[in-house]
């Protein structure tokens, strides 16, 4: 069974930082991408970025760069999302999922998704 699990969420000022954890288990598959994406109150989800098993990214937006970086450790089953200066308008829950490989432009047809961790922003 196909299993990702996000955490490190939580609740930072203006300007703090968070790192996102996905911890992925269950895979056959020797290649894959994992993604992920936020989805604000009211908002339709939006991708933000995907890394594959070679560790190839694919950005989705380009507004975040610089800010938010993506990142894996294979031997931990687990790829982050590294978050700096966050601002009012992060505050979303985020998910990660994965695919056979890195879509080159968003979407969200991924095949299997995690719970969201929740990201408030507060000032």
């Amino acid at each position: 069974e196909v299993q990702l699990v996000e955490s490190g969420g939580g609740s930072v000022q203006v300007g703090g930082s968070l790192t996102l954890s996905c911890t992925y288990s269950g895979f056959t598959f020797a290649r894959y991408g994992i993604g992920w994406f936020r989805q604000a109150p009211g908002k339709e989800r939006e991708a933000i970025s995907c890394i594959e098993t070679d560790d190839d990214v694919t950005n989705y937006k380009d507004s975040l760069k610089g800010r938010f970086t993506i990142s894996s450790d294979h031997s931990k089953n687990t790829v982050y999302l590294q978050m700096i200066n966050l601002e009012a308008d992060d505050a979303a829950i985020y998910y990660c999922a994965v695919t056979g490989w890195c879509p080159m432009r968003p979407t969200l047809a991924f095949d299997w998704w995690g719970q969201g961790a929740q990201v408030t922003v507060s000032s």
